[in-house]
């Protein structure tokens, strides 16, 4: 499990990477994407790529392994809970907006909204939820909105992720969208997602050890040390097009909630572990 970079040396030439712009339906392309990476890496469990670089790396496991015990999470994630549970200025909570009270339910966002015809992140159910009920909206990447979907993600740990691509030729679009986003290059390093997080996971670029694209939203929200706090996967995805030297796109942008809804649908079946910790 944890020799990635040597297997990395001596299989990364023979592997194909998916081609994920062929057409496929998004099924083909989650069971492509999970074989190249069983390929790429067949000493780790594939429920294992939820961890993302400490799946990979034996010394960065066990630091992580070693801040398990007290995670720097926790006090968020209690604000979170106090917050979610906390009244409007009506009366009603966050749970009145969600199915089964907002209770272990992050296992199935992102979702396609066939009658608002868009993908609705949890992020942004949050927010809107607090202006259907006369509320302010929060700031998206940092802060009260990724403590309450810390908590509303840990309420789901161990659920299978269940992203579903409806037959309809708008969500369709959508995870078009979102998957050519992924593929696509951009910025003055000219480098897509899929440069680092398929062609190059277990590599190390600076001091980061790259992640394979499977699992990666399954921890969010994560507790980053570069931050010192909690952010949203639209704050990764923003840091990531900065680090390739591209402009980033607004969180909950079309093209980032289309592009978490792609992400999100290839990690499908495997467990929910957020929020989780990250360098």
């Amino acid at each position: 499990m944890l020799k990635a970079k040597i297997i990395l040396v001596a299989l990364g030439a023979a592997l194909v990477v998916p081609q994920a712009l062929a057409g496929s339906t998004p099924e083909e392309d989650r069971k492509e994407t999970v074989e190249y990476f069983k390929q790429m890496f067949p000493d780790v469990a594939i429920e294992e790529f939820v961890n993302g670089q400490y799946a990979l790396d034996e010394d960065r496991r066990s630091q992580w392994e070693s801040m398990q015990d007290f995670p720097p999470y926790e006090f968020a994630v209690a604000e979170g809970q106090e917050m979610f549970e906390t009244p409007f200025a009506n009366g009603k909570t966050y749970a009145s907006c969600f199915d089964n009270g907002g209770i272990g339910i992050r296992q199935n966002y992102p979702y396609f909204d066939s009658g608002k015809n868009e993908v609705i992140t949890l992020e942004l159910a949050i927010n809107r939820c607090r202006e259907a009920n006369g509320e302010k909206p929060l700031g998206w990447k940092k802060g009260a909105i990724a403590s309450i979907s810390a908590y509303m993600a840990s309420t789901s740990q161990g659920k299978p992720i269940n992203i579903k691509v409806p037959d309809d030729p708008d969500a369709m679009a959508a995870y078009q969208d979102g998957k050519e986003f992924y593929y696509s290059r951009r910025g003055q390093l000219n480098f897509s997602c899929a440069s680092c997080h398929v062609q190059n996971p277990g590599k190390w670029i600076r001091a980061d050890l790259l992640s394979p694209t499977v699992g990666q939203p399954a921890n969010f929200p994560v507790h980053r040390s570069k931050w010192g706090e909690l952010g949203t996967l639209h704050r990764r995805f923003a840091g990531c097009n900065n680090n390739v030297r591209a402009e980033p796109l607004p969180a909950q942008s079309e093209e980032y909630r289309n592009l978490e809804y792609f992400l999100t649908y290839m990690s499908n079946g495997l467990p929910v572990v957020g929020p989780a910790t990250r360098p």
